[in-house]
Formats: C-alpha cells, structure tokens, sequence
C-alpha cells in the first residue's frame, strides 16, 4: 500500500493511504491426493512370524551406499529421509508410529511405511560368559537401512510447514542421520548436488584419481572405494565430496 504524507501548515500532519495491488500465492494442488481407510501407520511386530531364523553375521554391506529401495516418493508428499547407514530396532518403530499418529489429522492427512518389519536377527551373549560355544542366541531384530532411503511418508491435504515440525523430531532420534524432506526440497537437494559435480573446477577428483592409480593407491583402497567413487565411507554419507 502506497502511502503519501502531507506536511500541512503548523504542527498538523495528514497521512493519506491509496490502495495497491496485492499478489497471493496460489494454493497448492490437491487433485491426485486421496486419504485411504487407515490413514495412520500400522503396528510393527518386534520379531518375523517364522518358526525358525537363521542366525547370521553382521554384515556392513547391508547399511554401506546408496539405496536403491524406497529413493522416490509413492503416495505422499512429504517424509524422513535417511542421510546415512545404520539400523532401525522396534523401539524406534515404535517411537516414529506413536509421534506421528499422535500429531496427524487422519480427516486430511495419512502417513505410510517404506521400510520392512525388522527382519536381521542380531545375537548377543550374556555378561560374565566365557569365550567361545558357538553363536550367541537371538537377542533382538533390526532393519537395514542406508542412505537415500526413505524412511516414513506423510501426505494428504496439507502443506509442509505443518508437518516439518513433528517430523524432525522424529528424524533427530534415529540411530543414523536423517531430516525431514519434500517432493520440492529433494528434487533441489539433488539438482543442486547434480550442479556442484558439472561445474566443479577442481580438476583432481577422487574418481579421476583412483582410476589413474595415482601413486599405486588402488592397493590401499578397498573393492567399495571403487565403486562408490569415496562418497560413501564405511556407513556414512559424504555429502561434501563432489
């Protein structure tokens, strides 16, 4: 609004407003989103439904790179995204089912699992044992996850500054790091990250030294730096490595 301010003669002062254009942002479209019958998320069983599991070692390539499970979004618009490797047990399943359900409106908004039931056995030995006898029993089950995957999504008729809130709450108490993402924001995250690599002007990448062999480092290097090309040490994401 533009506003004029007249000094008149004396002290006295006349302030007259005209009115301007104003321009709102269009709302955001809700024409493909549907609510289903059971808008929250559904309770996870602590341990597989099978008579028996086999006990099996604690592999690191189930949490080392990139996902390929679960990367893009299915029903909703909004979720947690994993930034690096690591294991979900069931009390985080537990944690993620009870603080989402507690702050969704299941008239407009519903929120969906994209990761399994734990299903990894992980064994444990009591205190004061010997060494030796064999595996330990079956202590608890857990869920592998590695960065770029999805972890929870939430949609339906509503934007994302009302739920960003809950849903970094939630992602600050995952066993690895996460953050709450968009359809838009991913999408940006990854075209800005698409940019940093084409107009890098650091000549002397990790990948153009590795695979010259510079100084023979392909014998101190592992089969995993070789193909990950150094962005992905052991569980972690290196976000700022081009």
């Amino acid at each position: 609004m533009l506003c004029l301010l007249l000094f008149l003669s004396g002290s006295s002062s006349t302030k007259i407003c005209t009115p301007g254009l104003k321009k709102y942002a269009l709302p955001p479209d809700y024409s493909g989103t549907q609510i289903p019958e059971k808008p929250k998320l559904k309770f996870v069983e602590r341990a597989p439904n099978v008579p028996k599991v086999r006990r099996e070692f604690k592999n690191l390539r189930d949490i080392r790179g990139p996902s390929t499970e679960a990367t893009e979004f299915t029903e909703g618009q909004y979720g947690i995204l994993a930034m690096g490797g690591g294991y979900l047990r069931w009390g985080h399943f537990e944690m993620i089912r009870l603080t989402i359900n507690r702050h969704i409106n299941p008239r407009k908004m519903f929120a969906v699992w994209r990761v399994p039931a734990p299903y990894k056995p992980i064994t444990r030995k009591g205190l004061g044992q010997r060494m030796g006898g064999g595996k330990g029993a079956i202590d608890h089950y857990v869920t592998a996850v590695k960065a770029g995957r999805l972890i929870v999504e939430v949609g339906g008729y509503v934007e994302f500054g009302e739920v960003e809130r809950f849903l970094t709450q939630v992602a600050q108490k995952l066993p690895f790091p996460a953050i709450a993402v968009s359809r838009e924001s991913m999408q940006e995250m990854r075209d800005k990250e698409e940019e940093r690599r084409q107009n890098n002007q650091n000549p002397w990448t990790f990948e153009r030294i590795i695979t010259s062999n510079m100084l023979g480092m392909r014998k101190f290097l592992s089969p995993y730096d070789l193909q990950l090309k150094g962005r992905y040490w052991g569980k972690f994401f290196l976000p700022d490595r081009v």
